[in-house]
């Protein structure tokens, strides 16, 4: 096998011994894993709305009661006692996504000396996961996809050998299920808990079914032979002597929104289940097939992106992984020469590439946005619950969404933010008596907008507040790349006008001519207060005055566009102009309190006060020397190791500090292969066999930061101006990329080698002027032809643009 015939490929020559080790195909409303056994094939499946429980009343009445003391004794400097009373403002914890069925396909037992050439792959260019082994002179090939425009899962399994396909095919569930077939079709029906509790507390009964309560759901398998014969039993189908066989996966549930319920006013599930089944039997695999790749690559094939190879792309990826693995206690200096011996630039853009075809596969227009896991989980109790962590996780699934060219899989998170401010609203204003919406730190499918934690949660991670205002700097950020002014008007606007207004009216004054955000934490982190007691509560964190700052300037923006609520903007910008500001503390840090306060952990996996520098853009690289130099010496306290998705944080932030060699560095931390028994993450993170990120445990957020970081190293645009390779490291000296989107409705492919652009064509969607910031002199070309005009200031060169036409730079 040549290189070139794995560039997009993860490839292993052992079947899947643990879910990590398993390949993963969506269609951003089911999803499987795919195992690639010999004796036993197992897809374990999933359905992106279910989720245990019903919408339920999570508020706390009387967290409003607490409110005014807390104030009070934050002001006092009595940070302790007001830590402790803040969990009175605490409600109800959010629901689990839930596992939905294996799909089980026995075969004759076989020894494994008989068993040659095996092969198993999942191709990122294709979404089609391929297992192929040789048995007794046969080849044995299996195919599956799951299609977004047909909605079911597709299986085809064929031997080069007629009538050597003999095997059952059963479904099992760890929900109570009942399980029946007809000649040609199994169908499950289960249903989800009503409650679980999430895996984190100790509880007696986590797990709670009720028939009256929970959501239901139905899995139907329809098996189509070809040749051979086809029976059923009571559980399960038979094939004997098979010469080809489809499955075609379907399921539904009765999920029919965050506000129904889905019992009493859900959908019928096996209506759901059935319609795509029958309507898929109707087409041809070859046409499944071709429809299935049509939708995927539309998307997909949007960008390339090219870092060379070496010998260790001829490697499985697994052992690849294994060879290229550094000795994480060098030096970074001794790290990064070691990179350079040890360098595999295909598998860097492999993981890249991966990044992109997760989210594909994980949110289309229609489904749920991507949780902890994407749509992939195999517990009923997944870690944290697997749910929309929205003080980091959530947000960094759709970093990237924009910029590597994926808008319509940022769809999901927006629907989600509609839903999320009407059940915000109702948090707004029972908890804080204030206008306009709020969400936490935790969410779900039902969109639960309260701090969790039930009274007795820790409030550094529970009472953070900003969880509707940072996601709608993913509103505006779609809006300033795509320049919709109807999104804008229509959809982003008001959502940003309500949390904006959640934060007009829930700003205090401190007594020394601030506004600020009280009470307040920064999120995960406690620090030590004046009794040395570990505590979380304060006022006018870093991160609060950063996403404050971003949501205000961002809503004073939108209201001169659309030329509306001119009084709402003034006030905007005034409570704008008296918030809290950056302070430099004695380290020479970033501080990430209003204070100067030592930080319980120093080495913490959050660096939620560098929010102004990534992904905020109130930081500057070059506006803000000295807030520049903070944010470098506090990255060096906090150090490079840590969770896999910290490490992909980090990667975003050297690149916005033009460190090329440091991102790097941390994207070759993140290529460390994790053990799939570890489950702590104070062990550090890395990725597993098949690429996931490793929290650890699994946490899908490292794959989309990663990617998203890789597209901040060769291109930025939140400054003003395209900047070109900002942070490419040395390792990085030739290479292309096509098809990164810039703000301003611009398209980028770049070249370059020695580490300088040697072409760039830009193309224009909206006639802005374009703004390029390279080194180097470049002539630029409308349409490849005819030299235009451009104006230089500094290093970055502007010329007036056609809504169209593409515009080639080269260099001189």
């Amino acid at each position: 096998m040549t290189t070139s015939d794995t560039d997009l490929k993860l490839w292993y020559t052992t079947p899947a011994q643990a879910w990590t080790n398993a390949l993963p195909i969506g269609n951003g409303r089911l999803g499987a894993m795919v195992f690639g056994g010999v004796t036993q094939e197992r897809l374990q499946l999933n359905e992106d709305t279910l989720w245990s429980g019903v919408p339920r009343q999570w508020n706390n009445a009387k967290a409003l009661d607490a409110l005014p003391e807390v104030r009070r004794l934050v002001l006092a400097g009595r940070y302790a006692e007001a830590n402790e009373l803040t969990k009175q403002m605490q409600g109800l914890y959010t629901e689990s996504y839930q596992p939905m069925a294996d799909l089980l396909l026995d075969f004759p037992a076989v020894s494994r000396e008989h068993i040659t050439d095996y092969y198993r792959d999942l191709d990122l260019d294709r979404a089609i996961a391929t297992t192929r082994y040789r048995k007794e002179g046969a080849t044995y090939t299996r195919e599956v996809f799951s299609s977004f425009p047909d909605q079911v899962i597709v299986m085809r399994i064929t031997c080069d050998q007629s009538g050597k396909l003999t095997f059952t095919a059963r479904l099992d569930c760890l929900h109570p299920y009942t399980m029946h077939t007809d000649a040609t079709t199994l169908i499950l029906r289960g249903r989800a808990p009503s409650h679980v509790v999430p895996s984190y507390l100790q509880a007696e009964n986590p797990i709670t079914y009720d028939e009256h309560e929970g959501i239901g759901f139905e899995v139907q398998v329809r098996c189509v032979v070809n040749g051979g014969t086809l029976s059923a039993d009571s559980d399960k189908l038979n094939i004997t002597g098979a010469d080809s066989v489809l499955l075609l996966l379907s399921a539904g549930t009765s999920f029919a929104g965050y506000d129904k319920h889905p019992v009493r006013d859900g959908k019928d599930q096996a209506v759901a289940a059935s319609q795509a089944l029958q309507a898929a039997l109707m087409q041809p695999y070859e046409v499944l097939q071709q429809r299935h790749l049509e939708d995927h690559q539309r998307l997909f094939r949007r960008v390339t992106l090219d870092l060379g190879s070496s010998a260790y792309a001829a490697l499985p990826t697994d052992e690849r992984l294994m060879q290229c693995r550094l000795d994480q206690s060098l030096s970074l200096d001794a790290y990064l020469v070691a990179a350079r011996i040890k360098h595999d630039p295909q598998m860097e853009m492999l993981l890249f590439q991966y990044g992109r075809y997760l989210l594909i596969a994980s949110s289309r227009p229609g489904t749920q946005p991507a949780n902890l896991q994407g749509i992939w989980n195999d517990m009923i109790r997944p870690p944290w619950s697997a749910n929309y962590t929205l003080n980091i996780n959530a947000e960094m699934n759709y970093w990237m969404a924009e910029s590597a060219n994926l808008a319509e899989c940022h769809s999901p998170l927006f629907d989600f933010i509609a839903g999320l401010s009407l059940t915000g609203s109702k948090t707004a204003h029972l908890h804080y008596g204030a206008r306009g919406w709020v969400a936490h730190h935790n969410s779900d499918v039902w969109r639960h907008s309260a701090p969790v934690g039930e009274t007795k949660g820790s409030p550094t991670w529970a009472n953070w507040q900003m969880g509707g205002a940072w996601l709608c700097q993913h509103l505006w950020e779609h809006y300033l790349f795509s320049e919709d002014i109807d999104f804008l008007r229509d959809e982003a606007y008001p959502l940003m006008k309500g949390a904006a207004e959640f934060l007009l009216d829930t700003l205090v004054e401190d007594g020394a001519g601030h506004l600020v955000t009280l009470p307040s934490t920064s999120p995960e982190l406690e620090f030590w207060d004046a009794e040395h007691q570990p505590v979380a509560v304060s006022m006018a964190s870093t991160m609060d005055n950063a996403i404050t700052w971003e949501l205000f300037t961002a809503c004073i923006e939108a209201c001169h566009l659309l030329d509306t609520d001119a009084v709402f903007a003034q006030q905007l910008a005034n409570a704008r102009n008296q918030l809290y500001p950056y302070q430099i503390g004695a380290r020479g840090q970033l501080q990430e309190w209003f204070k100067d306060f030592d930080e319980v952990e120093p080495h913490h996996r959050h660096m939620s006060h560098l929010f102004g520098l990534h992904p905020g853009r109130q930081i500057l690289f070059d506006d803000a020397p000295e807030l520049i130099r903070a944010i470098r010496t506090t990255l060096d306290i906090r150090g490079d190791l840590s969770t896999g998705w910290s490490l992909a944080w980090k990667i975003n932030h050297w690149a916005r500090l033009r460190n090329g060699d440091r991102a790097y560095a941390l994207v070759r931390y993140l290529l460390t292969i994790i053990d799939t028994s570890q489950m702590n993450y104070s062990e550090g993170g890395g990725v597993y066999s098949n690429l996931f990120d490793a929290h650890p445990p699994f946490q899908i957020d490292g794959n989309f930061g990663a990617t998203a970081g890789m597209t901040e190293m060769l291109m930025q645009s939140h400054g003003g101006f395209i900047h070109l390779l900002p942070a490419l490291p040395d390792t990085w000296a030739a290479g292309s990329v096509t098809g990164l989107r810039a703000r301003g409705g611009f398209e980028v492919d770049l070249t370059w080698a020695q580490q300088r652009v040697t072409r760039a064509v830009i193309r224009s969607s909206k006639g802005n002027m374009c703004r390029v910031r390279v080194e180097g002199a470049l002539t630029v070309q409308r349409d490849g032809q005819e030299t235009i005009e451009t104006t230089q200031t500094g290093n970055v060169i502007a010329f007036n643009t056609e809504a169209g036409a593409a515009y080639t730079l080269v260099t001189s």
